[in-house]
């Protein structure tokens, strides 16, 4: 059995992340990884996906990507930033190894982490699988209805799905951005649209991830009351562009709200499409506000935009909503579910997670003693899931081991002066 003071279970950003602040405390410690470095950005992503941030703001603290900073990485880049920062930093990263089952070890410290490559012994485990773990596909639709379905962590491009209209359901980043791509490429397609918030991608000559670190917003601690689960339509591609709905239904796309049944081929829709909009218009407006605030306070010269406040009309699909779609007869083959993924942490067998399998946590910090969190939405401010705020939440975690590591040592000191 091969001991080690930590396990990082997962080869991604997030478990990068933390080999480098590991490091840096002179934690011995393995990185296991499943795949290769960042399997999810090279597989587990559409083909044409770039990141929803620009090169300047999505990275590390200390290596830039290569090219112009204000583009947005494509998956492929991204991919090959996390290889070439884990070359840099020399994580010692294992790849093509699944972590199938950690237990604690009956009356001591340290667990027990059996995986496809064998046994490990180690002092502590930090689970860096990040957000994304297993996709959620609301049961609504039987496999037996006819239809192709699949999620959005499943879908490549057009040409993989069959011949015939879509119906994409979810208005977030991803749902907005495949719901486009298969529009360009001459499909009809519907867009189910839930509750959202809909930020401007820039304004006023600056990107909205600069805006959110001005006005502090990446730093808020917990989501406002009723917007712990609303999605985020943004998007970085084809240079990046503010979301509208409405221009996408101008251009030819469906809008629908949000998916509430199906029966006898007939899919049912709520009546919030409208609702969905205004709430979405209502949070871009805010940061337009909140922008134009905080130039004139601090007295900063930002090129005006007014343009940004025009909104194109409702479209008839908008002002006159469908509640009821029979699929087969529009023409849908295809439906694609982008409708998020839930937590799978079913191989760490520790007592640390609700009835529902979430985690228990302090900022990352489990109430399983030995057991970490990172990458976690919100672990410990919004940008946590983020590129560069696992980063930084990553060296918190880093800090808690190294603190139990001297409690640790006092310890086994006294032992062995027999005190």
């Amino acid at each position: 059995m091969e001991k080690v003071d930590t396990i990082v279970v997962g080869g991604g950003q997030t478990g990068i992340a933390m080999s480098e602040h590991l490091r840096d405390q002179g934690v011995d410690h393995l990185v296991l990884e499943r795949g290769r470095i960042a399997e999810r950005w090279r597989t587990g992503r559409w083909d044409s996906l770039v990141a929803n941030g620009p090169a300047w703001h999505d990275r590390f603290p200390h290596r830039t990507f290569e090219g112009d900073g204000e583009a947005f990485p494509d998956k492929e880049s991204v991919a090959q930033y996390f290889a070439d920062y884990a070359a840099q930093i020399a994580a010692p990263v294992r790849e093509g190894v699944t972590v199938t089952r950690a237990t604690r070890i009956e009356g001591t410290r340290r667990f027990r982490v059996e995986t496809s490559a064998g046994v490990f012994e180690a002092r502590n485990i930090v689970a860096a699988t990040g957000p994304f773990q297993r996709p959620l596909i609301p049961p609504l639709v039987p496999e037996t209805a006819g239809f192709s379905q699949l999620h959005s962590a499943d879908y490549r491009n057009p040409g993989q799905l069959a011949p015939g209209a879509v119906l994409v359901v979810g208005g977030g980043s991803s749902g907005v951005q495949i719901a486009d791509e298969l529009m360009q490429a001459g499909r009809r397609v519907f867009l189910s649209v839930g509750p959202h918030g809909r930020p401007p991608r820039a304004y006023r000559g600056r990107d909205y991830c600069w805006w959110l670190g001005v006005l502090g917003k990446w730093d808020i601690d917990t989501p406002a009351p009723g917007t712990e689960h609303v999605t985020i339509a943004v998007s970085g591609a084809q240079g990046g562009k503010t979301i509208e709905f409405r221009a996408l239904a101008h251009q030819g796309m469906t809008l629908l709200g949000r998916a509430e049944g199906f029966e006898g081929g007939v899919m049912r829709f709520a009546d919030d499409l409208r609702e969905n909009i205004r709430k979405g218009d209502e949070n871009y407006f805010s940061v337009l506000d909140e922008a134009d605030a905080w130039a004139l306070r601090h007295g900063v010269a930002l090129p005006e935009e007014p343009e940004a406040r025009l909104l194109p009309p409702d479209p008839a699909c908008v002002s006159d909503p469908i509640l009821s779609l029979d699929l087969a007869a529009e023409g849908i083959t295809t439906i694609l579910w982008a409708t998020g993924y839930g937590f799978d942490f079913s191989w760490l067998q520790v007592d640390t997670f609700d009835a529902q399998g979430r985690p228990l946590h302090a900022r990352g910090v489990s109430r399983e003693p030995g057991v970490y969190f990172v990458g976690l939405p919100w672990q410990t401010r919004r940008g946590s899931a983020f590129i560069w705020g696992v980063w930084h939440d990553a060296r918190f975690i880093a800090d808690q081991i190294g603190i139990q590591r001297a409690y640790s040592s006092y310890d086994e000191g006294m032992r062995a002066a027999g005190r």
